[in-house]
């Protein structure tokens, strides 16, 4: 009865996303492109400037992290929707955009870095004038571009880049919740799309702590490591650009409202019977996943976490994308909490790190703006999803592009 029921289960459920929902499509169709680059590992499409006949003052913006190759309509939609139209406010300024895509997003940041380099040298070879470029990304992107520039300065190659920007990056580490980390390793006899983005190379180079199986105990991934001292051998950080960023999280240090130790999703069955997923909490042997029904039973816990979920910082819809798709094949849900935070502020704007809950909830607005690696940030001043474009942030961003010289 059971192999009919898990045959049943696996006809039923699609595939669950982390970042979005794995089968979701843009809403858009990017206007066609004024040229259109192609490299070995990715792509770039070219958007010309309000009256320029070609590339006169580029900004460069690579895509962040999700399965796949780059969906430039989808790229193009979240970046140029209401409420604020960010590719339509720089070209406005006379700034051509150009948006840096890859073969395969999950693929190691180490790889990605040489589509941007790459990218960076056509921008200069087609360059009219001598406009300095402004190169930076969404998420991983700004991780993808900042590892290229500092690389291209230690092998004393000119990138020609006036300033370097990153919106909402997890410069210190992102986080998603081991609770959602185990249930994605639980569910892969069903479909594995989920426990795969979690495997991927980028996400164990993101993610601060990283879950390899569902018997597995959270650490720093040996990629993380290895991504981190190739930061480190490049100088950590571009030299030449002045560096600025953008968290979608609040820089007061106020609790996005995701309590510690609570449900935050319950199933009831008929497959994941008296299943349930806690938000992270502090302490020793935590319990943040209880799993049981079809696939098995397994308590996964953690140890000396801090309040992670519950921190200032750009959210993701994880919780509420995996209920969604459990619904569909037929699930008893009860969902308390679909969000949690991803990019800690702390991280995108890299202050702190991500370990501690003094680091975690520290008054940003209150520490000396040296402590930032950035020359200059800015924090929401309200919580927003992860890489959501605000008319605050977005305006920012152009407000300093346009400055650059």
């Amino acid at each position: 009865m059971a192999g009919k029921d898990l045959g049943k289960m696996k006809q039923a459920m699609g595939p669950v996303g982390l970042v979005i929902p794995a089968d979701a499509r843009a809403g858009v169709v990017a206007p066609k492109p004024d040229a259109v680059w192609k490299f070995r590992d990715g792509s770039a499409r070219v958007w010309y400037g309000k009256g320029n006949n070609g590339i006169v003052r580029p900004v460069l913006l690579a895509d962040g992290f999700n399965m796949g190759p780059t969906d430039f309509d989808w790229l193009w939609e979240g970046l140029d929707s209401d409420p604020y139209r960010f590719i339509t406010q720089l070209r406005d300024r006379q700034r051509d955009v150009v948006l840096i895509g890859f073969n395969e997003r999950s693929e190691s940041i180490l790889v990605n870095a040489d589509v941007v380099k790459e990218t960076i040298m056509r921008a200069i070879a087609e360059r009219m004038g001598d406009e300095r470029l402004v190169v930076g990304g969404f998420s991983m992107g700004g991780l993808v571009t900042r590892l290229a520039l500092a690389q291209l300065e230690t092998q004393r190659i000119d990138h020609q880049t006036g300033v370097y920007l990153s919106f909402d990056s997890p410069h210190r580490g992102a986080s998603v919740p081991i609770a959602l980390q185990a249930i994605a390793h639980h569910l892969a006899p069903v479909d594995d799309t989920l426990a795969r983005q979690i495997n991927s190379p980028a996400s164990r180079e993101l993610l601060w702590r990283h879950l390899e199986t569902v018997d597995g105990t959270p650490r720093v991934d040996p990629a993380r490591k290895k991504f981190l001292e190739a930061l480190e051998r490049a100088g950590g950080w571009p030299r030449i650009p002045r560096l600025i960023g953008v968290a979608n999280g609040v820089g007061d240090g106020r609790h996005n409202g995701i309590a510690p130790g609570v449900e935050a999703l319950r199933s009831s069955g008929p497959y994941l019977t008296d299943t349930v997923l806690y938000t992270q909490a502090g302490g020793r042997d935590r319990l943040v996943a209880d799993l049981r029904g079809l696939l098995g039973e397994r308590k996964i816990t953690t140890n000396d976490f801090p309040d992670i979920d519950g921190a200032p910082g750009g959210t993701l819809d994880s919780f509420g994308i995996l209920a969604d798709a459990l619904k569909e094949i037929g699930e008893g849900l009860d969902v308390a909490h679909r969000t949690a935070c991803f990019v800690p502020s702390v991280s995108a704007v890299s202050v702190r790190g991500v370990e501690t809950n003094d680091d975690l909830y520290v008054d940003i607005n209150a520490l000396p703006p040296e402590q930032s690696d950035l020359d200059d940030f800015l924090c929401s001043s309200r919580p927003t999803p992860h890489t959501a474009m605000t008319e605050e942030l977005g305006q920012w961003i152009v407000d300093r592009v346009a400055m650059s010289r």
